[in-house]
């Protein structure tokens, strides 16, 4: 059980801090999808793909004390920050994990807005479909974000940029 739960703390410290639970969920799809060891199920929602079993483990996690997670109010909403404790360094620090090195691809997925994340994961989330067809799902299931054609392609190439993030981590 806990071997996914040390995963997520491990992504988290290679990141620093994450905010926004939304970052969060797109940072981890991302992962998965570019075939890194995550395996939490994601359904497609309003805000692309989502995982019930990661909130869950968040939350787990919050609730052993190796999670911070901080409730900020901006504007007409709650923004959450994610940060390990000290417990959960110490705890990571124990723990076995046989996993990539993710430190590098984390940060740069982290430095990269939510809006841009939830475009990727859209495009990742179809992949099984052509360029075209991805294009079309974007720009009806994403109307409100007003996505543009240069957006979708620089996601593809962001696509191709973090896989050659992990391969480099990889090898070294």
């Amino acid at each position: 059980m806990m071997k996914e739960h040390a995963k997520l703390m491990k992504v988290i410290s290679s990141a620093g801090e994450i905010i926004g639970r939304k970052k969060l969920q797109k940072m981890i799809y991302i992962a998965k999808k570019i075939e890194l060891p995550f395996y939490e199920k994601y359904n497609f929602h309003f805000f692309g793909p989502y995982s019930e079993e990661l909130t869950l483990r968040i939350e787990e996690l919050c609730n052993l004390g190796f999670l911070n997670e901080i409730h900020e109010k901006k504007g007409g909403y709650f923004q959450y920050r994610y940060s390990l404790t000290e417990s959960g360094s110490e705890f990571l620090g124990h723990y076995d994990l046989d996993l990539p090195p993710l430190h590098d691809c984390m940060l740069d997925l982290n430095a990269q807005s939510s809006r841009f994340l939830e475009l990727v994961s859209t495009v990742l989330y179809f992949d099984s479909l052509t360029k075209e067809e991805v294009k079309e799902k974007v720009f009806t299931l994403k109307s409100k974000q007003r996505y543009t054609e240069e957006e979708i392609q620089e996601a593809y190439e962001y696509i191709e940029k973090v896989k050659c993030i992990v391969s480099k981590e990889v090898a070294q």
